[in-house]
C-alpha cells in the first residue's frame, strides 16, 4: 500500500475527485486538497482567503507530500501552476517518487 499526494492547481476539482476515488479503489492512500477556494461561489459562510490562510494550507499540503511515497501531479493540458511547482521541488528535495497524468510538464500557463 503506497501514500500518494495529489498536487495541482485547485481548478482541476474534478480531476482530484476522479484519480483519488481511482487512486483509493487501487489500494492506495491519497491525500487530497482539503479547501475549494475557487469553487466557493456566493457561499459566504466560507472564511476568507488571506495571505496567511494560503500560506498555512502550502505548509499542510507539504506536510502530507513529506508523509507520501509519491505525489501525483494532476496537469491538465501541461498546466503546473507556481504553487505546483513548489510542490514539485519540494518532493524532489524529499526524493519522492513524481508521476504526472500528462507528459509535458514544463508548461506554465
Amino acid at each position: 500500500m503506497k501514500v500518494i499526494t495529489l498536487c495541482g492547481s485547485t481548478r482541476f476539482k474534478n480531476l482530484y475527485d476522479e484519480w483519488n476515488m481511482r487512486l483509493t479503489l487501487g489500494g492506495n492512500v491519497v491525500f487530497s486538497c482539503g479547501c475549494w477556494f475557487q469553487q466557493q461561489g456566493e457561499n459566504k459562510n466560507l472564511p476568507e482567503v488571506t495571505p496567511a490562510t494560503k500560506k498555512m494550507l502550502d505548509q499542510i499540503h507539504k506536510e502530507k507530500i513529506r508523509r507520501s511515497d509519491e505525489i501525483f501531479v494532476l496537469n491538465l493540458g501541461g498546466y503546473i501552476g507556481e504553487s505546483t511547482r513548489s510542490e514539485i521541488a519540494f518532493a524532489e528535495a524529499l526524493g519522492k517518487k513524481i508521476l504526472y497524468l500528462e507528459e509535458g510538464n514544463d508548461n506554465e500557463n
